[in-house]
């Protein structure tokens, strides 16, 4: 089963005329199974535990899933229905029919209104293909209007807006901690789906080409591994965002709870990426260390954890204290 977040989740069908109950019912929000609610990851690790001990020992913990498995994962999504089909070519199909149902369904009903769903498909098609950069919406729309020359910016936005609103879309806001000057540090959102799935099946790829395109499922892993992140930090009060300056400094995550801990974040699919991203996350403490030398009044707090997050099999912490861990052996 999924995991259950209260939240104030807008539905297809929802009707505004309707009674709120507010004070007695809350409403509830399913996010899309992580790896170890889909029984992928060992759960060797704790998120929870992470943070209220940054030194507990993890050497040796060894994650299940090969790279050819988190490509097949990704692919099937994390939809409980996916679970079902006994054949892998079967789990692979809910990912498309959940685009379809979306697209020529659930958005007109969202929106009360006829929208296209070709229109819709081309716009979860380019949203794909930027998944997890900072492309700007208005690439995007050109990108869409290069086949649909009459649509407007405003037709756009509310196609994005609707698809937002049913949670397809769920880009990640920017974190800007007073650390460089404000036209330094990006402020724009990074593109990004409920599931990467959807970005799988918006672009027609499959598991196959996916493995001889690792370059772009980084950016696929990168996607799992923030939905996995927010499954497992949602009841801790967990928000996720991201931190990219213009000098190319960058935390692919940054997971804040609500009790003020934080923890930066580097999503690496291979091996041979993690010294560039433990290297990222030290830099960025030094600029905060920096930053309070000179604002000793209103210090930044450091980050309680570092972690790259790999494709990898083995988890362990770093000389420097980064903990790399694989994703495939995480859990809330």
């Amino acid at each position: 089963m999924g995991q259950f977040i209260l939240t104030g989740s807008v539905t297809a069908d929802s009707d505004t005329t309707a009674h709120t109950g507010t004070g007695r019912i809350a409403t509830l929000k399913m996010f899309p199974m992580s790896l170890y609610e889909s029984g992928e990851s060992t759960g060797a690790i704790s998120v929870v535990d992470l943070f209220d001990n940054p030194s507990m020992d993890i050497d040796g913990l060894k994650s299940e899933m090969s790279i050819e498995g988190l490509i097949y994962a990704a692919c099937r999504g994390g939809w409980p229905a996916a679970l079902r089909p006994k054949t892998e070519k079967g789990r692979l199909l809910v990912a498309k029919s959940y685009l379809n149902t979306v697209c020529e369904k659930d958005l007109s009903k969202a929106a009360k209104e006829k929208l296209d769903p070709k229109i819709c498909k081309a716009i979860l098609r380019s949203y794909g293909r930027n998944i997890s950069t900072l492309v700007d919406k208005s690439n995007i729309l050109n990108d869409v209007t290069a086949n649909n020359d009459n649509l407007a910016r405003s037709s756009f936005d509310k196609y994005v807006a609707v698809l937002e609103r049913l949670f397809v879309i769920m880009d990640v806001p920017a974190w800007n901690p007073a650390i460089r000057s404000k036209t330094a540090v990006r402020s724009k959102d990074k593109r990004g789906f409920c599931d990467p799935s959807i970005a799988v099946a918006a672009q027609g790829l499959s598991p196959k080409q996916l493995q001889t395109d690792l370059k772009t499922f980084g950016f696929i892993f990168e996607s799992m591994c923030i939905r996995d992140i927010r499954a497992y930090s949602q009841h801790i009060g967990g928000e996720i965002s991201y931190y990219h300056d213009r000098y190319d400094l960058e935390a692919d995550g940054v997971l804040h709870l609500e009790d003020g801990r934080f923890a930066l974040m580097e999503f690496k699919l291979g091996s041979a990426e993690i010294e560039i991203g433990a290297s990222h996350l030290k830099k960025i403490v030094n600029l905060i260390r920096e930053h309070n030398k000179k604002e000793h009044q209103v210090p930044l707090r450091e980050p309680d954890l570092l972690m790259v997050i790999t494709g990898g099999e083995m988890a362990y912490t770093r000389g420097d204290g980064v903990k790399v861990i694989p994703l495939a052996c995480l859990k809330w």
